[in-house]
């Protein structure tokens, strides 16, 4: 979701206690400052709001979208499946969240919690009491700075002639601009210059050629949007009693389907076990922790309805013959937790492969192998099987900071890896060791893990990277910082090795990742596997829908 804060109007008391009820929580300590007060440092000459300039704001957001069946209202405590289900996707965005829920009653009153920090601190007892419905989605959030602030939390709620509309939004639209331009010239005035909002009030106005002489035509509108806008997004949209899943038809961004199963259901994912609900996510993760089962993803152009009687496709966009499905391949390598579920295979299944591949490309004489973790661990069991060294921990993960990659300066990446890990020092000690990582972005962090490991008494330090070099910023909802910033475009992995103080540095191989991520589906050969395709523009600059916008605002 693409984000470009501006000041909004706040809507009157009465207004917001005829439409929708609204809680918006500020905590104080973690909003970030604008952009515009982070000076460059000597590390980093390219300031913040510079870097905006070049690249956009980019996002990796989370959305969730629950609907109980049967008899209204339900006995599922709707919010807290949601609130559980954003928990398990917290990995995709810290910023801010945001939960809407509607008890299908009443078109125009929606219920909505939303505001900055963490979900474990944003919802209360107090706040899910709030939250009472049959329905609802949520939205969980990451921005770099500058599009901080509770004006752009999600989900986003719009009125309608027809009642309220709430949305949420994964991903960024490369055609913003030309969108933009259409929607004010239709004569509708927007607060923010958040991709949701344009999403929301698109949504607001009928096709020209759409009857809707018995009411609006909803899966109608949505398509007209899906052809104006190619990618990048998956949506959750929630109306009275239904709610829209939504995928770009690239397919960039991911979204499934879960079923809520009784308590009693047991293991497996059976047919004929009942629902008791049905659920949508950026990722299958925290099913299980709700009590789900995972059934099948959206599919690339794919709208979905949920209603209490069960879920159908309403319509499929098609995208141009010449185009290729563009899954975002860095979910594989990056975003995605392990335990999710993409194209049919486990996250973890996938980054094992590409550790497998990774000693076939570039082997080293070592004893033993080890990762940067958590999410360079298992490639680090794949090179470990791959090549018969024994696989042994050698940090030890400090699991209170944060990322580094989404902290917003490189002072405070910086001071994040020396607070991030301590070396296991028996495991170290005289040892030739491979380290595994999952990616290098600004090759800031690699180093100081590197001395640190020699401070403890490693005697060889090798690193291997479980992806390509990134060399291209990502105009699609993932933050990766200019090509200006990438260290891949200033130095070539021997020059790297020496600039981080490694023996040796080699990165997989684009097509390595794609063998990796495809093997599966060659190795079953039967024929009745779907098409995949991958986005590797972050890797190789080849973008599926081209560049976006020149932004003239």
């Amino acid at each position: 979701m693409q984000t470009r804060s501006m000041e909004q109007q706040p809507q009157s008391q009465a207004e917001s206690q005829q439409h929708v009820r609204m809680v918006e929580q500020q905590q104080r300590g973690q909003q970030v400052g604008p952009a515009e007060e982070l000076a460059p440092t000597a590390s980093n000459p390219t300031s913040i709001s510079a870097s905006k300039e070049l690249t956009g704001l980019t996002h990796e957001c989370g959305v969730f979208g629950a609907i109980a069946c049967g008899d209204w209202p339900t006995q599922i405590d709707i919010a807290h499946v949601i609130c559980l289900g954003l928990v398990a996707l917290q990995h995709r965005g810290q910023e801010s969240a945001g939960i809407a829920t509607s008890e299908g009653n009443s078109s125009k009153n929606f219920n909505v919690h939303k505001g900055m920090g963490m979900i474990s601190t944003l919802f209360n007892e107090d706040s899910m009491k709030t939250l009472r419905g049959n329905l609802g989605i949520g939205h969980t959030r990451y921005s770099t700075a500058g599009g901080s602030g509770v004006v752009n939390c999600q989900p986003f709620v719009v009125h309608t002639a027809h009642g309220a509309l709430a949305l949420a939004h994964n991903g960024e639209l490369v055609n913003n601009e030309s969108l933009r331009r259409e929607v004010l010239a239709r004569g509708v005035g927007l607060s923010t210059h958040s991709d949701s909002e344009l999403i929301a009030q698109s949504l607001c106005c009928a096709p020209e050629d759409v009857s809707e002489l018995d009411g609006p035509n909803w899966p109608a509108r949505i398509r007209h949007f899906m052809t104006l806008a190619p990618l990048s997004y998956s949506l959750v949209i929630m109306l009275n009693d239904k709610i829209y899943a939504v995928r770009d038809t690239y397919g960039n961004r991911p979204l499934c389907i879960g079923k809520i199963v009784p308590i009693n259901a047991g293991h497996g994912n059976r047919t004929d076990t009942p629902a008791e609900g049905w659920v949508v996510s950026s990722e299958s993760c925290g099913f299980l922790s709700i009590g789900a089962r995972y059934v099948r993803e959206v599919e690339p152009g794919e709208i979905v309805e949920l209603t209490r009687s069960g879920y159908r496709t309403v319509d499929i966009v098609e995208r141009p013959d010449f185009k290729r499905m563009a899954f975002c391949i860095f979910e594989y390598v990056y975003f995605a937790r392990g335990d999710s579920i993409f194209e049919g295979q486990m996250v973890y299944t996938v980054r094992l492969q590409c550790g497998r591949q990774l000693w076939r490309e570039a082997p080293v004489e070592a004893d033993i192998v080890s990762s940067v973790p958590e999410s360079g661990t298992a490639a680090a069991h794949g090179y470990a099987r791959e090549s018969g060294l024994d696989f042994a921990e050698v940090l030890c993960r400090n699991r209170y900071v944060g990322r580094t990659f989404i902290q917003p300066s490189t002072r405070l990446r910086q001071l994040g890896v020396a607070k991030k890990f301590g070396a296991l020092s028996e495991n170290v000690a005289g040892k030739r060791l491979v380290l595994i990582d999952d990616s290098i972005v600004r090759g800031n962090t690699i180093g100081p893990i590197i001395k640190l490991l020699r401070d403890a008494g490693a005697k060889e330090v090798h690193i291997r990277i479980a992806s390509p070099p990134l060399q291209y910023p990502c105009y699609m909802g993932i933050n990766i910082p200019t090509r200006e910033e990438l260290i891949a475009n200033k130095l070539d992995a021997t020059q790297l090795a020496h600039h981080v103080g490694a023996d040796s540095l080699a990165y997989l191989s684009v097509e390595g990742l794609v063998q990796a991520v495809q093997l599966k589906h060659q190795q079953s050969g039967d024929g009745k596997s779907k098409p995949t395709g991958h986005c590797t523009a972050c890797l190789t600059g080849q973008y599926p829908g081209g560049l976006p916008d020149e932004m003239s605002w």
